[in-house]
């Protein structure tokens, strides 16, 4: 960070129509400047945004239904549930990306064969449709890794707290939503906090759907704009500038979302 706080305090210009060689010169808070006024990273934040407020409740929700059912009673194979739903974080993002690109693809998937057959045409690259694809991605990936951990949180939870509901008549549901999930705050808490500071960084799914979903543009999240104008743009000023704003957003979004959740644990 702080060779990246050097970075951004310099910008490079060439002389001579490009042919006299370029020199490192000092720009100050320019590099800052330009990237708040860059409309390409200003709409990024705005899609990353979107992205989260359809992610974290579907990849948290469902982690946390997974996981009280595979805590209930009536649950049975749990080792076997728990290293199924794990499975899909053990295989690399980039990985998991090129396999559901080509399950998106119409006339290689048979995802979109059954779709068609049905009837119901989806176009996984459309315009609208892609930011879904990306989310379905990125949930197919974590929402069994969160699972883990919200169920070693339900495992903390004290067996007598959960006779003394039965006892008082609660069912199975009433306890899930009464005794579990309210003795398990700060795991859920800590568990949001960790997926809003990744979520901003998104970058191995939205780069490879990009590829076939044009209307995304290379730099629809805040780390694509980075990554365009630095190895793209060779902008090393302004990437840095960029990086340090993101990272910024990230301890503001850390800071909010901490505070939010020790309210909710002390209510």
């Amino acid at each position: 960070m702080v060779y990246a706080a050097w970075m951004s305090l310099y910008r490079e210009e060439s002389s001579g129509l490009g042919f006299g060689g370029t020199e490192r010169v000092f720009a100050g808070f320019g590099n800052f400047t330009e990237a708040l006024g860059n409309e390409a990273f200003l709409r990024s934040f705005g899609n990353i945004a979107l992205y989260c407020a359809l992610y974290i409740p579907a990849m948290v929700g469902g982690a946390l239904v997974l996981a009280l059912l595979v805590d209930s009673a009536m649950a049975r194979a749990r080792r076997f549930f728990q290293i199924a739903y794990f499975l899909p974080h053990a295989v690399p993002g980039l990985i998991a990306s090129l396999i559901w690109l080509y399950l998106y693809t119409p006339g290689l998937s048979p995802v979109t064969d059954a779709l068609d057959a049905f009837g119901a045409h989806w176009n996984f690259f459309g315009e609208s449709e892609a930011i879904f694809s990306v989310v379905n991605i990125s949930a197919w990936q974590w929402t069994g890794y969160n699972m883990i951990i919200f169920y070693a949180g339900l495992q903390a939870v004290p067996r007598e707290v959960l006779e003394a509901a039965t006892v008082d008549g609660a069912g199975a549901l009433r306890t899930a939503l009464q005794v579990k999930i309210p003795m398990i705050r700060p795991t859920v808490v800590l568990t949001l906090l960790f997926t809003c500071v990744g979520a901003i960084q998104l970058f191995d799914a939205p780069k490879l759907v990009q590829l076939r979903a044009n209307t995304m543009g290379e730099d629809w999240s805040p780390t694509m704009f980075i990554y365009t104008v630095a190895f793209k743009g060779h902008d090393y000023g302004l990437a840095a500038a960029s990086s340090l704003l993101l990272a910024l957003v990230a301890g503001l979004l850390s800071f909010v979302v901490t505070k939010l959740g020790n309210r909710w644990k002390a209510s």
